[in-house]
């Protein structure tokens, strides 16, 4: 199997570094380490969507922590991919008040229609699928993201719309 890596060596983008700047005002200099989350986000944008064992050496050493801490965080959260996502990173929420509105559905949709599972990427590299918890939606469930962009109150058929209309 060949080995998912990034970069030899990630660096931030010179307007990256600006806006490490901006996130490390927000906290007190002695407590620079309460950073970490906002910082790995940032991190994971800059890097291609997903935070490879390199980039979390990258910013254990940015930030002057031990790279253990750092993996420890960003395994912990499922706001953090460490493995490599798809061009299309689509999350369904399959929590309680999605599920009464049938997200299984639009689960199911999904998959035939990428053909792939959860949890998988299609061979394209194009789409990963994944279920999640929550997010935040739930009056308006169904719901899933497809990276940042929020849709809510979903039918199968306006899902299989919203697939092929991506560019």
């Amino acid at each position: 199997m060949e080995q998912e890596t990034q970069h030899p060596s990630p660096r931030f983008s010179p307007e990256a570094l600006e806006k490490t700047e901006e996130i490390f005002r927000r906290y007190p200099p002695e407590h620079r380490e309460a950073a970490l989350m906002p910082i790995l986000h940032l991190a994971q944008r800059e890097f291609g969507g997903w935070l490879a064992p390199e980039t979390i050496e990258y910013v254990a050493g940015f930030m002057n922590l031990a790279p253990i801490r750092v993996y420890e965080v960003a395994s912990f959260y499922t706001m953090y991919n460490l493995k490599k996502v798809g061009r299309y990173h689509i999350q369904v929420c399959t929590n309680i008040s999605c599920w009464l509105c049938d997200s299984n559905a639009i689960v199911e949709t999904l998959k035939c229609k990428l053909g792939i599972g959860l949890g998988e990427t299609s061979g394209d590299g194009r789409y990963t699928l994944a279920e999640v918890e929550c997010l935040g939606a739930c009056v308006n469930a169904p719901m899933l993201q497809i990276n940042d962009d929020y849709f809510e109150n979903l039918t199968p058929e306006q899902v299989v719309g919203m697939i092929d209309q991506l560019p």
